[in-house]
């Protein structure tokens, strides 16, 4: 017997977090994708947006209010921040049964102030903003199955939080002495036309952007705090290098007394022995970014300082699959109630 398909819409699938979820999904065993859409570019077809999906049968692109939610049991928001709370509220009240996950920043943090103070303006859907719950599936894997709303977690602090939660939670660092240094592609900037983001702006060199006041702090602040029991504020600062896609971070902790590198590594290995998309290096090991390029997977590495009490981890992923795409899939395949890793086993593409 045949098993039956989840039905699948993308919304906003013409940006490249939505080309990736159809890169996933077209050959996810489970479902079938139903609608597509891309207000600017409606009524062209996705291989007219992205040509490598010509040789495939997919859904001409429409605007949001075409799709038929009776016909749709999840789909995924790929929106600009700041667009997708209105939309998604009148997609609930559409159709109650539908499970989103949402890629926006717009229903990950809980604190209606913090969310005022970040982005500039009142939460505009308060209600559903209570009841969503933030998809890193490592740390709230209980919570998501039962969800109907998943905030899938930024890139930079999926990269970030994994590493650094569970050494929190464990009592291994100091909590107020945690700094984040980032890199990321230019994906991590989304597909619109940028001046800054031109070839000759970008390649050749480096940058740090959001210096002292990036919006994914507000993430890192919720987080570790909660993870701690206080309030605690790290230090972060993201940078934009010249490759396509991929996340870097050098984290740098202080750690508690008689505790290590080696007591460091002790603790994310064990919380992650079990976890099919964390994979932890041996201790002094370093992974490269190219390790993950493609692939929903996690490399982190633990090296010793040379003051005993301090510890340096390098966290790395693609941003575009588990900083992304591949982790909404993986959230996805937790709500269908669908093995966890059921498309996203591939490996990372190397060279």
């Amino acid at each position: 017997m045949t098993e039956s398909r989840a039905r699948i819409a993308i919304l906003g699938a013409s940006g490249y977090t939505g080309a990736e979820l159809v890169r996933l999904l077209v050959r996810h065993p489970r479902v079938e994708i139903v609608a597509l859409t891309a207000d600017r570019k409606a009524g062209q077809s996705m291989a007219d947006v992205f040509p490598q999906f010509a040789p495939l049968s997919l859904p001409v692109l429409t605007t949001i209010d075409e799709v038929d939610w009776t016909k749709v049991d999840l789909a995924f928001c790929a929106l600009p921040h700041g667009t997708t709370q209105q939309v998604i509220k009148k997609v609930f009240e559409a159709a109650p049964h539908i499970r989103m996950v949402d890629l926006s920043a717009d229903f990950r943090l809980r604190d209606p102030g913090a969310y005022e103070e970040w982005y500039g303006h009142p939460h505009q859907a308060l209600e559903l903003q209570q009841e969503a719950v933030y998809g890193i599936v490592e740390l709230y894997r209980a919570d998501i199955r039962k969800a109907r709303l998943v905030a899938n977690p930024g890139c930079y602090t999926t990269t970030a939080i994994l590493p650094v939660v569970p050494l929190i939670e464990a009592g291994a660092i100091e909590p107020d002495h945690i700094v984040i240094d980032a890199k990321s592609g230019v994906t991590g900037a989304g597909r619109a036309a940028k001046e800054n983001l031109l070839y000759t702006e970008v390649t050749d060199g480096m940058h740090a952007y959001g210096v002292g006041g990036h919006r994914h702090m507000a993430e890192l602040d919720q987080e570790y705090s909660r993870s701690a029991g206080r309030s605690i504020v790290p230090s972060f600062t993201p940078h934009l290098i010249p490759m396509s896609r991929g996340i870097y971070a050098t984290i740098y902790v202080k750690t508690g007394p008689g505790i290590g590198a080696e007591g460091v590594h002790r603790v994310l290995a064990d919380f992650y022995k079990a976890e099919p998309f964390v994979h932890v290096l041996p201790l002094g090991q370093v992974p490269q970014s190219r390790f993950v390029k493609g692939s929903n997977m996690t490399f982190l590495g633990v090296v010793a300082d040379r003051q005993p009490d301090r510890v340096i981890i390098i966290s790395t992923l693609d941003n575009l699959v588990k900083g992304a795409s591949g982790q909404a899939v993986q959230n996805m395949n937790l709500l269908l109630g669908f093995p966890e890793t059921l498309g996203l086993e591939q490996v990372a593409m190397f060279p």
